[in-house]
């Protein structure tokens, strides 16, 4: 199966299962936006009269519509680009839309998830298959009062017109398009003639962002709702022993404090659990408070004993673990191709480095938090997760509750990068409030955060290249990380193909320390690693850079081989144009240039980074980025996505640093822990390629190419190669301004 193929799979299936909702009426989204041509917006549109339409859409009699948004939004747009999807089929005027997010639903809606920047590529059909078969039933309403053939009519930003000129808005007929029955295979409009994808939309929550308004869970109340703060190990491969409350009780505003965990040991033990559980099986000491700041404080006046019940372990003995992988024979082979021993043993020539990368957190602006209220008849959840249907899944279970009682409704986040994929602080709220009968809302602080969640494996890549008369004729590829390895279709992308003897291999060390998804999973350090392996290989065989890429991907542009993910062809094309746009190997004297490109989440992206030098040290002033991610439903968006994405990525690989010392995370806050700062940051440029290819993912794509561009335009500068992320630190250096 070719990888255009696999797309179109992919949105079949997406669609199958989203595609009728409620009693038969509608593709599974609710989304119908209507409007007359001299309506204006009224300043409270709660005081309208909307009538259901289907699960994403709500017509108001006077035309204007609500879109729900069902995915999570955790920063990445999707709560404006999924209904502008459904705006544009349905052919109403953006202006005359309102956005709502909608609540967990899995009878109507499908992969309510935030995760691996798949959430437009998964709702591009179906979305905009709900918008024009419900433009079509308004239609049809219209062509039944008419008494005229619903061809013969025209729709166009929510008004429906005949051959007489005679018009109807939306809302004049959609209490009757909402009882016919649901068209079959309605056209979608040829790209040609989008008016409202592809245009420049301001993020619908923009206002009530600057504003301050509610809309993250942090900012979630309700009657009743008291504060919890959970005190759990401060090193991992510990458990509670026992504890002193009476220093905490006696903090103003505390009300209780109590233990949790029995319910999930129980829940672990009969084998319930999923990939987004993360707990620990240890009892956790809970406050329970009136407020933020007095369940905080009681918190720190808790006096509890720990004690050991696996290994303490530390940053030194990881990377002794990890060296011993690479250098050991238990490795799993992910991918291999010719005779890859042999090609080494012929070689001219052999380059062989190796790569550090840390465990990192993923300090969230917005620390986790949950609110809950469990009661007899059902459970009430609200938050920022990226996940609702499996927390709702395991809070059922956890508590015994049958999913159908349970009601989670997602806030806005403030920050994901793959930590709320795991919904460890929705069990525990849950648990809580189940616990003391009352409506609870977890709150964590940032020293929680980073010290007892959940981080990007610490990794280390081992990367030998085979040189033969002047072209790189073998490459092999060793992982070694603690808590888990690369997922199956990364072996397949850039450099598979391309190289004839090729091979893929990992190792694991299994540790008490919790890892999990990190923006970008293991491409966010493997696209640094591999990227700035291939600029030493330029060197040695005394080619451009760019060059290098470009005829390796000569060897894949038409393979047969169904493994390969990414497209040698849109990948040279994304290539060429980040080389023209940043006016590669002819930028002024004192500029110096380093490239990456890198193919993630179906998306190619290439990076070029433009270092100067400031008493000696490099200051990134400008990184020009390409990218081919299909058909851009949001430019504005789009930029945002990619523009963070390289900041992240470029952030992270200079500046960010993690270590433990028996079992402890020796970085607490970010008076210690080094994030990218305003002074730090450079000017992004964004250039997408052209195409009318259905979209592809932008929330990830951009992060995984920064660092190497950045690492082999400090070489370029310094003549020093960076093999140890953070940059930084191999620099001998705290800190670096521009």
């Amino acid at each position: 199966m070719k990888l255009h193929e696999k797309d179109n799979f992919s949105r079949r299936n997406f669609l199958k299962t989203s595609i009728l909702a409620g009693g038969g009426m509608l593709i599974g989204f609710n989304l119908l936006t209507a409007c007359k041509l001299d309506a204006k917006m009224p300043i409270d549109i709660a005081s309208l009269n909307f009538n259901d339409f289907n699960a994403f859409i709500k017509i108001s009699d006077k035309g204007y519509v609500t879109i729900f948004s069902p995915n999570p939004e955790i920063g990445q747009g999707v709560k404006t680009s999924m209904p502008m999807l459904i705006a544009e089929e349905l052919d109403v005027d953006w202006k005359n839309v309102t956005v709502a997010q909608g609540v967990l639903d899995t009878n109507n809606y499908t992969r309510q998830l935030a995760g691996g920047s798949q959430s437009i590529r998964f709702g591009w059909d179906a979305l905009r298959q709900t918008g024009a078969t419900a433009r079509q039933m308004l239609v049809n309403a219209a062509a039944v009062k008419w008494n005229v053939d619903a061809a013969t009519l025209k729709a166009s930003k929510g008004i429906i017109t005949n051959q007489n000129g005679e018009t109807l808005g939306y809302g004049d007929v959609v209490k009757e398009a909402a009882v016919l029955k649901v068209p079959d295979g309605v056209k979608l409009k040829d790209p040609k003639n989008f008016t409202i994808i592809g245009q420049e939309i301001v993020n619908v929550d923009i206002d009530k962002i600057i504003t301050g308004k509610p809309l993250f869970g942090l900012d979630y109340k309700a009657a009743g709702m008291v504060i919890a703060s959970v005190l759990r190990p401060p090193s991992f491969g510990q458990k509670l022993k026992s504890f002193d409350a009476a220093e905490a009780k006696k903090v103003n505003g505390v009300i209780d404090v109590i233990t949790i965990g029995d319910k999930v040991r129980k829940f672990a033990e009969a084998g319930k659990s999923n990939w987004t559980v993360k707990l620990s099986k240890t009892d956790k000491v809970v406050v329970i408070a009136e407020n933020t700041w007095a369940a905080i404080k009681g918190k720190k006046a808790l006096s509890a004993i720990w004690e050991n019940e696996s290994q303490l372990e530390s940053t030194e003995d990881h990377d002794k673990v990890l060296t011993a992988i690479l250098e050991g024979k238990n490795l799993n082979i992910k991918r291999e191709d010719g005779a890859v021993e042999n090609a080494f043993l012929i070689a001219d020539k052999v380059i062989e480095k190796t790569y550090h990368s840390p465990f990192l957190p993923h300090n969230c602006m917005e620390p986790m938090n949950f609110y809950a209220n469990v009661t007899a008849e059902k459970i009430h959840l609200v938050g920022p997760v990226q996940t609702p249907e499996y927390a709702a899944k395991v809070v059922a279970d956890l508590l015994d509750f049958d999913l159908d009682k349970i009601h989670l409704e997602m806030t806005r986040m403030g920050g994901g990068f793959g930590r709320r994929l795991y919904g460890d602080f929705v069990y525990e709220a849950a648990e809580i409030s189940n616990f003391i009968k009352k409506p609870v809302k977890l709150v964590s602080t940032r020293e929680d955060d980073m010290t007892t969640g959940i981080y990007k494996p610490a990794v280390k890549y081992r990367i030998k290249a085979a040189l033969k008369g002047g072209k790189v004729t073998g490459y092999h590829l060793i992982e070694a990380a603690i808590g888990s390895n690369m997922y199956g279709s990364i072996p397949n992308f850039f450099p598979a193909g391309c190289i004839p003897n090729y091979k893929v291999e990992t190792g694991n060390y299994k540790s008490n320390i919790t890892t999990g998804a990190w923006r970008a999973p293991y491409t966010n350090f493997l696209a640094f690693a591999e990227q700035s392996f291939f600029d030493e290989l330029a060197i040695e065989l005394n080619v451009d850079a760019i060059q290098l890429r470009l005829d390796l991907l000569q060897n894949v542009k038409n393979t047969t081989d169904s493994r390969i993910e990414y497209s040698g062809q849109r990948m040279e094309d994304t290539i060429k144009l980040v080389r023209e746009k940043a006016n590669w190997g002819n930028t002024k004297e004192g500029v110096y240039q380093g490239f990456a490109a890198y193919y993630s989440h179906n998306t190619h992206v290439a990076e070029i980074a433009d270092i100067e030098l400031k008493n000696g040290l490099p200051i990134i002033k400008k990184v020009i980025v390409a990218v081919d991610c299909g058909i851009v439903v949001n430019p504005t968006g789009a930029r945002n996505q990619v523009e963070g994405g390289v900041l992240d990525g470029i952030g992270h690989a200079m500046y960010s640093d993690f270590s433990f010392k028996n079992g402890q995370p020796e970085y607490k806050n970010f008076d210690t822990y080094r994030l990218i700062r305003m002074n730090d940051t450079p000017k992004v440029e964004v250039h997408f390629v052209e195409n009318q290819n259905s979209p592809t993912g932008l929330g990830e794509p951009g992060l995984p190419p920064a660092g190497g561009a950045v690492a082999n335009a400090i070489n370029a500068a310094l003549g020093k190669r960076m093999y140890r992320q953070p940059f930084i630190k191999q620099l001998n250096k705290k800190s670096i301004l521009s």
